[in-house]
């Protein structure tokens, strides 16, 4: 199996937390240059996570030959600039969610990728979970009918005001973070993107949103609605992931669920012909999932699975969002 030999931009709490353990699963990855803002740093992540060579300026990562794809876990305000440079550079890309501040730039990048004949992926790596495919194919193969309406939420602890999460410059607030899971979800179980949206939202003193619902209504009269929102008990990583699918024949609703959540997870099946289970699936590192992926793309094995489309369309979404509760 050939190894992707892979750089990271910057030293963010996602990779940390998160991607790291992912990167170092996935066995076609080999983690060769991380780049910092200060080489202090770089070298300490490099030291940390096992890397070859570490940077101290994006540019200089960017520049070095052996560097197939990237990875970019920078904030969101520097997603479209650095993914920009770095397909011009010849480097596939794995880019955080959201992809973009919108839909206009988000065709920018993909057309950047098409360009240099490289490939772009927006990184949600739950997408990729076992769990989530099960559910879109007991779907597709009619258990519970045709859609009728879905819901899903992602509720999380707030956090302290110098997280960028909570500040508006670097366009921070609960559906740019968190709502675009649930959106996303939607998008994938419904396959479509919605026809009409209303969405409120409240608001902090530095005007992110905190708290945002929104109805969606789609081709065929289905209905959806989302949740999302950055309320629990500050700083104290607590979360309330739920959803529910209901069709002309039955439901699917969440039991053990988390969005990004690995070990085994269930969801309960119910039809109106008597059928009532809970069903398990086991979910591996869903980071480690992406990153694999995304390195078959480049050995040409396939193409991304968050595609273009599927990335263009639930930006178009989010813009309607935004506008719809004036942020």
């Amino acid at each position: 199996m050939k190894k992707i030999k892979w750089g990271v931009l910057g030293t963010a709490y996602i990779f940390e937390r998160d991607t790291a353990r992912g990167m170092k699963l996935a066995k076609n990855c080999e983690l060769t240059a991380i780049a910092g803002r200060s080489m202090e740093k770089a070298e300490r992540f490099k030291e940390l996570y096992g890397f070859e060579r570490a940077y101290g300026s994006y540019e200089e990562l960017l520049e070095d030959p052996e560097i197939e794809a990237v990875y970019i876990p920078l904030p969101n305000t520097m997603h479209y600039e650095w993914t920009i440079k770095a397909l011009r550079c010849g480097k596939h890309v794995l880019c955080e969610k959201p992809l973009a501040p919108s839909a206009g730039q988000a065709r920018e990048m993909f057309q950047a990728a098409r360009e240099n004949h490289v490939c772009l992926m927006e990184a949600f790596a739950y997408q990729h979970s076992p769990y989530i495919r099960e559910i879109r194919k007991v779907i597709e193969e009619g258990a519970i009918g045709e859609l009728r309406y879905a819901e899903a939420a992602l509720i999380t602890s707030d956090y302290e005001l110098s997280n960028i999460r909570m500040r508006k410059e670097t366009l921070g607030g609960c559906t740019y973070d968190l709502g675009v899971y649930a959106l996303s979800f939607l998008q994938r179980m419904i396959g479509t993107e919605p026809e009409k949206i209303r969405a409120a939202g409240s608001f902090s003193e530095e005007g992110i949103d905190t708290f945002t619902t929104g109805i969606l209504e789609y081709p065929g009269g289905i209905k959806a609605h989302f949740d999302c929102g950055m309320v629990l008990e500050t700083e104290k990583n607590s979360s309330l992931d739920r959803f529910q699918i209901h069709g002309s024949k039955g439901s699917i609703t969440s039991v053990q669920f988390g969005f990004n959540a690995p070990g085994t997870l269930s969801y309960r099946l119910r039809t109106f012909e008597g059928l009532d289970e809970v069903r398990t699936v086991e979910v591996p590192n869903n980071y480690c999932l992406e990153v694999e992926q995304l390195g078959r793309c480049v050995c040409g094995e396939e193409g991304p699975y968050l595609t273009e489309e599927f990335s263009v369309s639930l930006a178009k979404t989010v813009d309607q969002v935004l506008k719809e509760i004036g942020y």
